[in-house]
């Protein structure tokens, strides 16, 4: 049963809804096509424009930006795509990975490689001590009060599904209600309709407000003795708004009611700490944290993991057979290399950078910019969605990376409720993390109005 907004997924690929164009540059050898394009010089040449000869003369005369210093830690910015430098704007759908992490995978699989909690011989249990101590460093990333509080999953999708079976369907009966939010990522929304599906609650959804965010009076005014859980992005992928979580979870517990917490866009872009915030179930994903991909984790409170199916004890009962070892391992140095430049730093840059993406993007003719605009009590996260008035985003985001080395994403960003509540088909979304800097927005920009032009002449 559902009330509110329909969510009824219909997965296809993004792809599918791009224009002619898109194909065409693709696979089109026509000279006309290919002479036609405009290269853009070298994000990191002084030439590329005013600004960025500005921005690459401060670097001289103050000191480095956050970007600036980090960026030689992550050897795969430092190549060419397509002719050009590449300028790497998708970090919203999965972050680059420092040396220290591809060395400490090599590390693993060169000197100990062996599985966990098994073995009596040296490599089991240097395997199993290290495997361990990821554990605890995830737990002290999110300021948990235990490891044992912590569950390795392969990802953060894996880890809403945990708690949808393990605790949603033993828990939820007819007529109990889930409220979750028009925002949510297609993997925090079909779990529970499944659940729903199967138990007979009910899903309440919160629709957007003023500014395209959750409206936050409807979500309050959502709580009754019936609310029994609380499914919410802390950041969004699309919005790029921040959700009030220590407010949200405070209106769940006065009913009763369990909260889970989706911080996978939040987790590796700012200070997040569970006891500070009081969730019941909290879910991010390794890659987006500068770690490997194929392992996430699932925060839970220790009375909730213990009561859960099935037997054995947490976090143990969650990781049958043999886990993502080396994975782990890497997500460990991920997060030493994370806590070894600050979370605050990290947050207080990127903030800088999300206000000069946004106010740069602005200027762009017949633009529509996703979410919020930052002021002083609204801080946006380092991304921004998009759309530009008769050009498909699919056609823009080909261009970008075919005649400018810049990627960014276009489609649904795997939320096509939310899409339509915007009453698009899909996005361009460029997303920022810590080692982008101004000049990477500048030539992102450059690109985006070069692609305009082009594409608007073939109209």
């Amino acid at each position: 049963m559902m009330e509110g907004v329909a969510l009824k997924l219909q997965f296809r690929n993004p792809t599918h809804c791009s224009s002619l164009f898109s194909s065409t540059l693709r696979h089109s050898s026509s000279p006309f096509l290919r002479c036609s394009f405009r290269r853009l010089s070298s994000p990191f040449s002084v030439s590329a424009s005013a600004s960025t000869a500005r921005e690459t003369d401060n670097l001289h005369l103050g000191p480095l930006s956050l970007g600036h210093i980090t960026r030689p830690d992550f050897p795969i910015l430092h190549q060419e795509v397509n002719g050009s430098k590449l300028v790497y704007l998708d970090n919203a759908a999965t972050s680059q990975k420092p040396r220290a992490v591809l060395k400490a995978l090599q590390n693993y699989y060169e000197a100990y490689n062996s599985n966990v909690h098994r073995g009596m011989h040296f490599l089991s249990t240097k395997a199993t001590d290290e495997y361990e101590l990821a554990r605890k460093k995830v737990a002290s990333f999110i300021n948990a009060r235990d490891a044992s509080q912590i569950v390795f999953t392969r990802n953060a999708t894996e880890a809403i599904n945990l708690v949808a079976y393990s605790w949603g369907i033993p828990n939820l009966k007819l007529g109990d209600e889930v409220i979750i939010t028009v925002a949510e990522h297609h993997s925090a929304i079909v779990p529970w309709q499944i659940v729903a599906q199967k138990t007979g609650a009910v899903l309440k959804i919160v629709n957007l407000g003023e500014h395209e965010v959750p409206n936050l009076k409807d979500f309050k005014e959502m709580f009754s003795t019936k609310t029994k859980l609380v499914v919410t992005h802390h950041v969004s992928n699309v919005l790029a708004s921040v959700l009030p979580i220590e407010e949200i979870v405070g209106w769940a517990h006065r009913f009763g009611a369990k909260v889970v917490v989706d911080a996978c866009q939040s987790v590796p872009h700012m200070v997040v700490d569970v006891q500070v915030l009081d969730a019941d179930f909290l879910v991010a994903s390794s890659h987006k944290m500068c770690g490997p991909t194929s392992i996430g984790f699932l925060y839970g409170k220790s009375e909730l993991l213990s009561a859960m199916p099935p037997f054995l004890e947490p976090p143990s009962r969650f990781e049958a057979g043999t886990p993502a070892i080396g994975e782990a391992i890497g997500l460990g140095a991920a997060i030493d290399y994370l806590s070894g430049i600050g979370m605050q730093k990290i947050h207080s840059y990127e903030v800088e950078l999300a206000n000069y993406l946004y106010e740069s993007l602005r200027a762009v003719p017949n633009i529509h910019i996703y979410g919020p605009a930052p002021t002083a009590s609204v801080q946006r996260a380092a991304l921004c969605s998009f759309n530009i008035e008769n050009i498909h985003p699919t056609d823009i985001a080909s261009f970008l990376d075919q005649q400018h080395g810049v990627a960014i994403r276009s489609g649904h960003h795997c939320a096509q409720p939310l899409h339509r509540a915007l009453s698009v088909t899909a996005s361009a979304r460029a997303s920022l993390y810590f080692y982008n800097t101004k000049e990477d927005v500048d030539y992102f920009i450059q690109a985006l109005n070069d692609a305009v032009s082009f594409l608007d002449a073939l109209r």
